[in-house]
C-alpha cells in the first residue's frame, strides 16, 4: 500500500495524478489505516464478521483497511450506491427499506434505510407528534425515549438506519417542512436532535439532515443560499455539530447549494468543516435522487453514499476511476467510513425487543401521548374559558374539516401511517361523554356556523394545515411545499 501523507483529491489536477493509490485524505480516514504489512497479511482472509467482532479502535481499523484491500472496485462502488430502482422507490415510497451495500461474498450487511421523524416510515408504526410539537415540550429525556421507541420499531421491521433526525433551523413560518424541525433556535434544536440521536442509536444508525441551510422547500433543488461565515457558524451549523458530538453515524447532505456549491459535493461543508474540523468519522449520504449532481464532484467533495439508487455513482464512478478522472484512494476513504459504521452497529441493540408486536405497541403509544400532552401550548385563556365545565355543557359544537380528518402528518419522507387514528371529533366525543351532544360543522358557511354556535353551550374550532397545504413538495406526487399564505383560510 503506497501512502502519500496529506493527499487531497480535490487538489489533484491532471487525471494522471489519480493513476496510483494513495492514503485517505483526512484525520478520520488516517486513523483507520493499519500498516502496509499488517493490511497485506490480513487482506487475504478478513471478512466483515472479523471487523464486527474486533474491539473498537486500532485493531478494528486495521481489519477494515484489510477488508477494503480485498474488495474489487465494483464491490467498493456498490457500498457507495443505493440499490433500489427509481421507479420502485416512487411506487413503494415508505413501504420498504431503501438498501445499499450488501455483499454476500464478504459478509457485509446492507444499510437498510427508513425515514422519519414522526416515527418509522414503514408499514403501520407508532406516529409520534411532529418534531415541532416535541420541541415545545423542552424535554430532551422524552425525546431520547421517543428515539429509543423509533429504534426498536425500525429494527422490528428490518431497518438498521433511521434518517429522521431533521435539525434544519426554522427561518420563516411559511416553510413547508417547519413542523419537521424543533424550532428556530440552534441551541434548542441541537439539544433535542442530539437526544433523538442518542435514543435511536441504542438500536440503529441515525442520520442527521439536511446539511446545510435547507430551510426552504419549493426551490430546494436549485436555490443557492448565500451567507457570510459568521451567519453560517452562528445560525446554521451549531445544531448539526451538537448531533455529531452525540455520535451520529451519518449526516445527509441537502439539495440546495451553499455559496455557489451544491451541498452534495460542497467541499467546504463536507470535508473542511464536517470531516476535518469536527472530526466526523461517519457516513455522508446524499439526499434522495437529486442530492448529487456530478459523480466526480461528489467523490472529491466528500459524499460517501448516493441514495436511493446509483445515478452518478455506480457504473459512472467505476468508469471515472478506470479512466483516471477520479482517485481510487477517495473511493477507499468512503468505503472505510461506511464499513466503520456498519461494524460499529453490528452488535448494537436488544434483540429480545425486536418483535413484530413491539410496533405500535401500547408502551410506545403512551410515549406518543405524553409527547402530545407536553408539547401543547396554551396561547391565551380569556375569561378562564378552559377547562370546559362538563356539568354546564349539554350541546357542544365542533367546527373545521380537520376535526373529522385523520390528519397525522405530511406525505413524502415524513409520512408515518399508524394502525389506528382517533380524529379530533372522536376524541372530543369520548371526552365529553354520553351526557353531551356533540355536533359537527365544517365551518365553510359562516352564517350556518354562527347559528349553530349560538345554539350550543360551547364551541371548539379545529384549524390548521393538511399535507396539501404544507410538507415535502416540489414533485408531482407531493403537492405540499411551502405555504402560500400564513392565513388559515387561504
Amino acid at each position: 500500500m503506497i501512502k502519500t501523507q496529506g493527499q487531497d483529491p480535490a487538489a489533484a489536477g491532471p487525471c494522471q495524478r489519480f493513476r496510483h493509490r494513495s492514503c485517505p485524505m483526512d484525520n478520520a480516514a488516517n486513523s483507520g489505516a493499519g500498516s502496509a504489512e499488517t493490511v497485506t497479511s490480513a487482506a487475504g482472509k478478513v471478512t466483515f464478521r472479523d471487523i464486527a467482532n474486533a474491539p473498537d479502535g486500532q485493531a478494528r481499523e486495521t481489519l477494515i483497511a484489510a477488508l477494503v484491500a480485498r474488495m474489487t472496485l465494483s464491490e467498493k462502488v456498490e457500498q457507495m450506491s443505493g440499490s433500489m430502482p427509481l421507479r420502485q422507490m416512487i411506487r413503494r415510497y415508505n413501504e420498504t427499506t431503501y438498501d445499499s451495500g450488501a455483499n454476500d461474498r464478504l459478509g457485509i450487511p446492507a444499510i437498510r434505510f427508513t425515514d422519519g421523524p414522526r416515527g418509522v416510515a414503514l408499514n403501520r408504526s407508532t406516529c409520534f407528534p411532529c418534531s415541532m410539537a416535541r420541541g415545545a415540550s423542552w424535554d430532551p429525556d422524552l425525546e431520547a425515549r421517543i428515539g429509543d421507541a423509533i429504534g426498536v420499531e425500525a429494527r422490528a421491521q428490518g431497518a438498521n438506519f433511521f434518517g429522521g433526525v431533521c435539525v434544519n433551523v426554522l427561518r420563516h413560518p411559511a416553510w413547508g417542512r417547519a413542523q419537521e424541525t424543533y424550532g428556530e433556535d440552534p441551541c434548542h434544536i441541537g439539544v433535542m436532535g442530539a437526544a433523538l440521536v442518542r435514543g435511536a442509536q441504542r438500536h440503529v444508525m441515525a442520520c442527521v439532515k439536511h446539511f446545510a441551510a435547507n430551510s426552504i422547500e419549493d426551490s430546494r433543488f436549485f436555490v443557492d443560499v448565500r451567507m457570510d461565515e459568521r451567519t453560517l457558524r452562528e445560525v446554521y451549523l451549531p445544531h448539526f455539530r451538537a448531533c455529531v458530538k452525540a455520535g451520529a453515524a451519518s449526516v445527509m447532505s441537502a439539495y440546495n447549494s451553499l455559496n455557489g456549491s451544491p451541498c452534495g459535493h460542497n467541499r467546504r461543508l463536507l470535508r473542511d468543516i464536517l470531516k476535518k474540523e469536527w472530526n466526523f468519522d461517519g457516513i455522508v449520504m446524499s439526499d434522495f435522487t437529486f442530492g448529487l449532481k456530478n459523480g466526480r464532484a461528489g467523490l472529491l467533495g466528500g459524499l460517501d453514499i448516493e441514495m436511493p439508487c446509483a445515478i452518478h455513482y455506480g457504473g459512472n464512478l467505476k468508469k471515472l476511476v478506470r479512466e483516471g478522472e477520479a482517485p481510487a484512494f477517495a473511493i477507499d476513504e468512503a468505503v472505510t467510513r461506511i464499513l466503520r459504521q456498519k461494524a460499529r452497529f453490528a452488535s448494537v441493540g436488544e434483540p429480545e425487543r425486536y418483535k413484530r408486536e413491539a410496533v405500535a405497541c401500547e408502551a410506545h403509544r403512551q410515549i406518543a401521548l405524553e409527547a402530545a400532552e407536553k408539547g401543547m401550548v396554551l396561547l391565551k385563556n380569556a375569561h378562564a374559558t378552559l377547562p370546559l365545565n362538563r356539568s354546564s355543557i349539554r350541546r357542544l359544537a365542533v367546527f373545521g374539516e380537520l376535526a373529522k380528518m385523520e390528519n397525522i402528518g405530511d406525505r413524502g419522507s415524513s409520512a408515518v401511517y399508524p394502525p389506528h387514528v382517533i380524529t379530533a371529533f372522536e376524541g372530543i366525543e369520548q371526552a365529553a361523554g354520553p351526557g353531551v351532544k356533540v355536533e359537527f360543522d365544517r365551518g365553510s358557511k359562516p352564517g350556518r356556523a354562527r347559528r349553530l354556535a349560538s345554539q350550543c353551550d360551547a364551541a371548539v374550532v379545529v384549524a390548521g394545515c393538511t399535507w396539501r397545504d404544507e410538507g415535502e413538495g416540489g414533485l408531482w406526487f407531493l403537492p405540499g411545499g411551502d405555504r402560500k399564505s400564513l392565513y388559515l383560510d387561504k
